[in-house]
């Protein structure tokens, strides 16, 4: 019988490929490991964190050639949508922001917000179709989120993004990093640092003929 150990390590290396092959966001794939595994739905699973290390993991073996571009495109199109979204102070999380998204990863931008309804009417006002929705806030609470699809003229296809409409004063708490150190999200300056980066980074040599 595995250890408590290599189960979490097989759940969370099952769940790592259902995120970056079917974009699955972590608690859905979770869930669906366990199913195609096998277990118990009351087995404990993964955290974040090793299922995240199994992704990246996942992407380097299988997604190399692919998912850097794919990342390059995602941030660049919620570089747009954070300027235009400026008012509501959007800071980016997720998979776009930790570097481990797809052109199957939603973007995932936060809005903090002194009116909850704001970022509603400049939506109605562009006349840009969303759907509302909803999802946990930093103190578990259910709000708001506004899903809409935004086209990408680097991917050639739309992207599903995903506006989570917190409070101004969730702000407060917002940047602190993670156990390793590593921040949960970013304003719009922090992914242009982020940009500048990745652009001035030596590309790897292309194989000889």
């Amino acid at each position: 019988m595995p250890s408590d150990e290599n189960l979490s390590l097989e759940i969370a290396a099952s769940a790592a490929r259902l995120v970056v092959e079917e974009g699955l966001e972590y608690g859905p794939a979770k869930q669906r490991a366990l199913k195609s595994l096998g277990l118990p739905r009351r087995t404990a699973l993964p955290d974040n964190e090793l299922l995240e290390e199994q992704v990246r993991e996942y992407l380097a073996i299988f997604c190399a050639d692919t998912q850097p571009a794919e990342l390059l495109a995602l941030r660049e199109l919620a570089a747009l949508w954070m300027e235009r979204l400026a008012e509501f102070r959007p800071h980016l999380c997720g998979a776009v922001w930790r570097g481990t998204a797809t052109r199957l990863s939603p973007i995932h931008l936060q809005l903090f917000c002194d009116d909850s309804k704001a970022a509603e009417i400049a939506l109605l006002n562009w006349r840009v179709d969303y759907e509302v929705g909803s999802t946990a806030g930093p103190r578990g609470q259910s709000v708001d989120q506004l899903i809409l699809a935004a086209p990408c003229r680097a991917l050639q296809e739309s992207v599903t993004l995903a506006l989570t409409i917190l409070d101004h004063d969730d702000l407060r708490g917002a940047l602190k990093p993670d156990s390793r150190g590593r921040s949960e999200r970013g304003d719009l300056a922090a992914l242009r640092r982020l940009l500048a980066e990745e652009a001035a980074a030596p590309k790897p040599a292309s194989p000889p003929p």
